[in-house]
């Protein structure tokens, strides 16, 4: 099968190439999944399970990529819960292979049940922004109606479902992010926005809420906005500033059938819509990666058309 993989850690982007990957093993638990689109996020370079298993051994070549949406193609043993022809989408394994390939073993509980009207291409920009965003906000945050949260990134792929969630529930929004930004972030229904390279990060005043994408000074920065007993989440780091008189989490996504089916029949209810920006394919995978390469929204991977 095709697949875009990684060799050399030192290569950055440039190390990125589509070449033949053996076909996958599905292990005990596991779905074998034709891949029609994925997802991926540009640092993921830089984390170490993009190189190594959990046990620390070197696994290059290494596939890239942990969302897809396609089909369920076969059947690890013992694997109960889904079956061969089903639509599916969601997130792979850290430490595995991943989803910018032809097919991809996935264990099954990372997977949940595709509507037949939804799209590959918009299911695969859901799983990792979807679950980030609701984790973040209401699972660690525990956001409310009535309160405020400030959204970094607010435009992006994680930021823009956040915004959504949180005017859901019925909170203010404050929205941050490039002066490119403004009219997306505003069409999501930020009540505020800042241009973070222009406006001062302290005019967007005390809030009970917020939730960090970009790190760096604007994570350290934005402890002192947290009003007291609020929450600074980021997805980041451990933040080395912290909130006066509130808290600070740093977390990482974690899978979610149950939450996947909700998110899906959100964004069927026309309650949530992700933003998709380009949709290349495979052979353009390596590319995309490039910082020079992106566009407003997420960057989806189409690997299989039809489906």
């Amino acid at each position: 099968m095709q697949a875009v993989t990684v060799r050399d850690r030192d290569a950055g982007v440039s190390g990125l190439s589509v070449m033949d990957m053996p076909y996958p093993h599905a292990a005990q638990n596991d779905v074998i999944v034709r891949v029609h689109a994925a997802g991926f996020t540009p640092g993921e370079l830089d984390w170490s399970s993009t190189w190594v298993d959990r046990a620390g051994r070197d696994r290059t070549p290494s596939v890239p990529g942990h969302e897809l949406s396609g089909v369920v193609v076969e059947l690890g043993y013992g694997t109960t819960g889904l079956t061969v022809g089903q639509r599916v989408f969601g997130t792979t394994d850290w430490t595995r292979n991943g989803s910018l390939a032809e097919y991809s073993a996935v264990e099954a509980r990372n997977l949940a049940p595709l509507p037949t009207d939804i799209d590959h291409a918009v299911a695969a920009a859901l799983p990792i922004s979807g679950l980030t965003a609701w984790q973040a906000l209401i699972d660690h945050a525990h956001l409310t109606t009535g309160q405020s949260v400030l959204i970094h990134g607010a435009a992006g792929g994680v930021g823009s479902i956040a915004v959504q969630l949180a005017r859901e529930v019925g909170a203010k929004v404050i929205g941050t992010g490039r002066a490119t930004d403004r009219d997306t972030a505003l069409g999501l229904g930020v009540d505020a926005f800042l241009d973070l390279e222009v406006d001062k990060l302290e005019d967007a005043g005390e809030v009970d809420v917020v939730f960090d994408v970009i790190g760096g000074d604007i994570l350290d920065r934005s402890a002192a906005q947290v009003r007291a007993g609020g929450t600074l989440v980021t997805t980041i780091r451990v933040p080395t500033v912290q909130p006066k008189d509130g808290r600070a989490v740093f977390f990482v996504v974690e899978a979610d059938r149950s939450r996947l089916a909700d998110l899906a029949q959100r964004l069927r209810d026309g309650r949530l819509k992700p933003i998709v920006g380009a949709v290349r394919p495979l052979a353009e995978a390596p590319a995309a990666f490039a910082p020079d390469r992106r566009t407003p929204g997420k960057t989806i991977i189409r690997i299989t058309e039809g489906g």
